[in-house]
């Protein structure tokens, strides 16, 4: 099969422009469709990486779904996104799809700022039944009653809190929306809990179903079937059929009609099915097994490794990967070693990771110390305020939650953690911007949002060295909440690893002395303001310019803003994160605080949601990387 992806013409898929061209097919012609789907996925990324595996185990799911309802009247919300890619080719957008992830070209993942197909904003998990119960309510209120609305959730993203708040909203509002589980026992590492378990052991008869479903059609159309009736009736049946299988199924014990599981690989089963659903009334959930990664072998076999692979060899079946002797590690590399050697000399630290052991590199502790490490699957709210329990009752977690996924638990770091000042250590990964996965990834707003929040320390390493001396820190007694945000990928030194030493909390360095203009800087978006202050001397002879690395962010370093604000009539921050409320701001703050009328030029993110690109590109598009630094300085010593 693969190797008819090379040059490759696409007898059904490339008529189809948009999903009304895919309901003139016929159903036979349906797997057909699905295969050259599934090899232009697999032609696309690989050269043009992605996340490969989710959208692979998702291709019959998606075309079923297109077929039978009339997209997009109908409304499909997808949950996260990642397995919408071939949602994003069957709706007007696969001469496009090359650009997926690319500056200016499609979004990463779905979006109504995209495509009218696109129903709801997608990336982080667990909000799709939230979204669709208030479309499906909307539509009753507007008068659009014939518009039926569908949310299609992983196993994975199931687990989150707000898909069960969710759940259990729409067990007691009036609507007939549709719930599709696609359960592939993965959400990006494998998925974890009670509720993974819960699901593998589900099992409804299918013929049961189909006699369930026409009694229950004809009982309403005589009139029998009013919505109290309804409601007893699925409870009645719900007591005797846990009874006699010895086990509960906790959709319908939430009132919500359960069907399933079924093959979610046969896309003919499963338009035959949809079309059964389409028009049932009450909410409905519909549960398919599919196989993540299905339809290319590596994938199948390791769809974690596939699940965003970076570019391959479809034919070889292998992933290309660079030759990266003598490049600096990435600091999540440097985060998963450091813990587990921390780990060792301190037995009262623990890992605490919702649902990402790899991505953050937590797996390292959790192979050599599988009882001191814990995935709590996708519930960051549940992550923080575990380890706040674990905390108050003597252990030193390291609770490790990227940055734009922290923001999931704002309440959790202020009431259950901050309050009491637990020793909590939160290491916010992908801080600052993450690159291609765009707007919804992009760790822009940590320190904004942290900044009020009394008893906290925040602190940006900049580099793999002072990740390790601020890891070191921040599990020593007494040093309380403590929070570390670095950014996504490599680091800076090739010889990382460094004897650990205390930091003290509160204290910047001097990394070059100036005369003109002081420039200051957390993280390692340093390195570019040092490139950049080369720049600008270079351009303008006779400029002085001196560089601080502030490393903490609160508290800040009064001792030498005091220094800085008596010597220096220009300052310039620099920041990956927002300029509202972030670094520069708190510097500002301190300035006016203690009466130095220093002015100041902040840099950092604007106020707006920055697109998707690479890294390098964003940068320079929002004026933080060397070139957009040295301008800057520049106007000033030129001004």
């Amino acid at each position: 099969m693969l190797r008819e992806v090379e040059n490759k013409t696409f007898n059904l898929l490339d008529n189809i422009k948009s999903p009304d061209d895919l309901r003139k097919l016929k159903v036979e012609q349906l797997p057909r469709l699905c295969k050259e789907l599934r090899q232009d996925i697999l032609k696309e990324l690989s050269v043009n990486p992605g996340h490969l595996a989710s959208s692979m185990g998702a291709v019959e799911l998606t075309v079923a779904l297109h077929y039978v309802y009339d997209t997009p009247e109908d409304r499909l919300v997808w949950d996260v996104g990642h397995q919408a890619y071939g949602h994003k080719i069957l709706t007007g957008r696969k001469d496009r799809f090359c650009t997926n992830r690319k500056l200016h070209g499609i979004m990463p993942f779905p979006s109504p700022l995209e495509s009218e197909y696109d129903s709801f904003a997608c990336g982080h998990a667990s909000n799709s039944i939230s979204a669709a119960l208030g479309m499906a309510v909307a539509a009753k209120k507007t008068g659009r009653g014939g518009r039926h609305v569908v949310a299609v959730i992983g196993d994975g993203a199931m687990s989150g809190g707000l898909a069960f708040e969710g759940l259990n909203n729409v067990s007691t509002t009036p609507n007939d929306m549709l719930i599709v589980l696609n359960d592939n026992n993965m959400s990006i590492d494998r998925s974890v809990g009670g509720l993974k378990q819960a699901l593998l052991r589900l099992n409804t008869n299918e013929t049961y179903n189909r006699m369930r479903f026409k009694a229950s059609r004809w009982l309403n159309s005589k009139g029998y079937l009013n919505e109290d009736r309804r409601k007893g009736i699925i409870r009645l049946n719900n007591a005797l059929k846990s009874a006699i299988s010895h086990q509960q199924n906790i959709f319908e014990g939430l009132n919500i009609r359960y069907f399933g599981p079924f093959d979610g690989h046969n896309v003919i089963e499963i338009v035959r099915i949809l079309r059964q659903l389409k028009d049932m009334k009450g909410p409905k959930l519909l549960h398919l097994h599919t196989i993540k990664g299905h339809g290319y072998a590596p994938a199948e076999k390791d769809p974690t490794a596939w699940h965003a692979p970076g570019k391959f060899d479809i034919d070889a079946e292998e992933r290309i990967v660079s030759d990266e002797t003598g490049v600096p590690p990435k600091f999540q590399t440097v985060f998963g070693e450091t813990l587990l050697e921390l780990a060792k000399a301190n037995p009262r630290i623990v890992g605490v990771t919702p649902a990402m052991p790899t991505g953050c590199s937590m797996n390292i502790m959790m192979k050599a110390m599988p009882d001191r490490t814990f995935d709590v699957g996708i519930a960051e709210g549940h992550a923080v305020t575990f380890s706040a329990g674990m905390a108050k009752d003597g252990l030193q977690p390291f609770c490790n939650i990227y940055s734009s996924f922290a923001q999931r638990a704002y309440d959790n770091i202020i009431h259950d953690t901050a309050l009491l000042n637990l020793p909590v250590v939160l290491c916010l990964d992908r801080a600052g911007l993450v690159g291609e996965d765009g707007a919804t990834h992009h760790g822009a707003f940590d320190i904004a949002a942290l900044r009020p929040i009394p008893n906290l320390t925040i602190a940006a390493p900049m580099n793999e060295h002072e990740l390790r001396n601020l890891m070191y820190t921040a599990q020593l007694e007494g040093k309380g909440t403590f929070v570390i945000r670095y950014p996504r990928g490599h680091g800076m030194l090739v010889d990382w690893r460094n004897n650990m030493q205390e930091v003290e909390v509160g204290t910047g360095r001097r990394l070059k002395d100036g005369r003109d203009i002081a420039v200051l800087t957390v993280g390692p978006i340093a390195y570019n303001a040092a490139e950049a202050i080369a720049q600008a001397e270079k351009a303008h002879p006779g400029l002085s310019v001196a560089h601080y690395d502030m490393r903490f962010i609160k508290p800040l370093d009064g001792r030498l803003l005091e220094e800085i604000g008596r010597t220096y009539r220009r300052v310039v921050t620099v920041e990956d994160g927002v300029r509202n409320g972030g670094f520069g701001s708190a510097v500002l703050e301190w300035m006016a605080d203690h009466g130095c009328t220093t002015r100041i030029t902040r840099l950092g993110l604007p106020d707006k949601f920055v697109e998707h690109g690479t890294v390098a590109q964003l940068q320079h598009i929002v004026g933080i990387d060397a070139e957009a630094i040295a301008a800057a300085i520049g106007k000033i010593a030129e001004g």
